[in-house]
């Protein structure tokens, strides 16, 4: 009876956290490029009451399997699912979805904005695409985190790439952003340049990203990143948009939450009633044993 008692707390304990990442779910049904997160349980290990016996030969006796009482349940994971959201059209032209793989390379304490050593620099990662142009004409996001990707200059009569963020100057009198990332604007005598190329980041398992806040993931080891090392080191690591499977980038539009709410209120519901049925095992095993309280009067 007092195995019940501990076995419903767990299952309550288990229901509360499922409970908690639904709510987060639905808190988050509008947030642009949202992963809902999802909990898995597993059970907990078993009280062995008696061992398996391997049959006895002759005829003798048959084999006896393994009398176990499980102790409760607890929770196996939480998940990121990383689903393609659905598309809402903005005609905002620094609104910009992906649409397939990959991630927008965020950068802050860059130790130099035109030769960014990601090593040496805070880098984070989102799926979410709504930017602004600062005050220097850089696109950065609503927490100034600017937007890296691949800036040509002519070194010694060779073009070269620098993972920088990516500039508009204050003159251009029009901009655009195409789906494989590069940015043109329109000079002040209307000849249409090009300020750099939108690079995307890569990962076998994006659900080993750790989310940071602010729509924004970090690294981890366990996130399967698609280079030779396994560690972002620079500009060679990062993808081209439209290229090797990557993503295509959508100006004038958002990503979406991927959180359906028929779905998630669902799971509420399973997440209530088995929240609801592990404390009337709580309850029923207090009433045993009140009865055997009982027994001496």
């Amino acid at each position: 009876m007092l195995r019940s008692m501990y076995a419903g707390i767990s299952g309550m304990k288990g229901f509360q956290t499922k409970l908690d990442v639904i709510g987060n779910n639905i808190a988050n049904v509008n947030t642009s490029g949202f992963k809902k997160g999802r909990v898995t349980f597993q059970d907990m290990m078993s009280q062995t009451l008696s061992g398996a016996e391997a049959p006895v030969g002759g005829g003798l006796r048959g084999g006896i399997n393994p009398a176990q009482v499980g102790l409760g349940t607890q929770v196996g994971s939480i998940d990121n699912i990383h689903t393609q959201g659905n598309r809402q059209t903005t005609n905002r032209m620094l609104d910009f979805a992906l649409e397939g793989d990959g991630m927008f390379v965020l950068g802050t304490n860059l130790n130099d904005v035109n030769n960014v050593d990601m090593q040496a620099s805070t880098i984070t990662f989102t799926r979410a695409g709504n930017y602004y142009l600062d005050n220097d004409g850089f696109i950065v996001d609503p927490n100034g985190k600017y937007l890296l990707g691949a800036v040509t200059e002519d070194v010694a009569g060779t073009p070269t790439d620098f993972l920088r963020p990516i500039n508009i100057p204050e003159t251009a009198s029009s901009f655009s952003v195409q789906g494989d990332g590069k940015v043109t604007y329109v000079d002040e005598n209307g000849n249409v340049q090009e300020a750099g190329q939108i690079r995307l980041a890569k990962f076998s398992n994006p659900g080993g990203l750790e989310k940071a806040g602010s729509n924004s993931y970090q690294l981890t080891g366990n996130a399967g990143v698609n280079t030779a090392d396994g560690v972002f080191n620079g500009l060679e690591d990062l993808v081209i948009p439209e290229q090797d499977g990557s993503a295509s980038i959508v100006a004038g539009a958002l990503e979406m939450s991927n959180v359906d709410l028929a779905e998630e209120f669902t799971e509420m519901i399973t997440a209530q009633r088995g929240f609801q049925a592990n404390t009337r095992i709580i309850t029923t095993s207090d009433e045993i044993l009140q009865e055997l309280v009982n027994l001496k009067r």
